[in-house]
């Protein structure tokens, strides 16, 4: 199975891309893409911006439909892999554990998308979909339809209870995400 880092966002509230923040002085993307590359086949990245990501030689993805969020890059990534399932994660998550990403793999068993629960909700960028879900996907960006929410109301998704996932990683470590500058300073204040 291939894995894709979904790094195609506008990064709206941070001041560059969030993908090239360092933690610890390494940058999350070097950081995600090592990690993926010992549990995957082969690491892509989704993008808009594929200078900012050429100088780790992996390949890239742009979307089709011009940015539409994390469905479009979902999208793209189906079309242009040709993938029957592939694995998804945000660029900006910089503490994934690796027996987290062993859980998803250990639990898909095909169906269209398996994702972990966190703090009582779905966590939409760090799981597997299948590529039945194409025709909906399309269906969505056509209608401009960007929410990754309405999208899993739409969709038959098995969740991994949140138990199972705090039994790998009972600090939920995996789950954090920089939104903000203030989250990251914060963050790079705290570990």
């Amino acid at each position: 199975m291939k894995a894709i880092i979904l790094a195609g966002g506008e990064n709206r509230r941070f001041q560059s891309h969030k993908a090239l923040a360092e933690i610890k002085g390494r940058r999350i993307i070097e950081a995600t893409a090592e990690l993926l590359t010992k549990h995957f086949t082969a690491v892509l990245i989704s993008t808009n911006t594929p200078e900012l990501f050429f100088y780790l030689g992996l390949p890239l993805i742009g979307d089709i439909v011009e940015q539409r969020g994390p469905i479009s890059g979902i999208y793209s990534s189906f079309i242009s892999t040709g993938a029957p399932e592939l694995f998804f994660m945000a660029c900006d998550m910089p503490f994934i554990k690796p027996e987290v990403i062993a859980l998803i793999k250990k639990k898909f068993q095909g169906q269209d998308a398996l994702l972990p629960m966190h703090k009582g909700l779905p966590q939409p960028l760090l799981g597997i979909y299948s590529q039945r879900l194409v025709p909906q996907l399309a269906e969505r960006l056509r209608q401009n339809k960007k929410a990754m929410w309405d999208l899993l109301q739409d969709i038959t998704v098995q969740f991994i209870p949140e138990e199972e996932v705090l039994r790998v990683d009972p600090e939920g470590k995996s789950f954090v995400n920089i939104n903000t500058v203030e989250e990251y300073r914060n963050l790079v204040i705290h570990i």
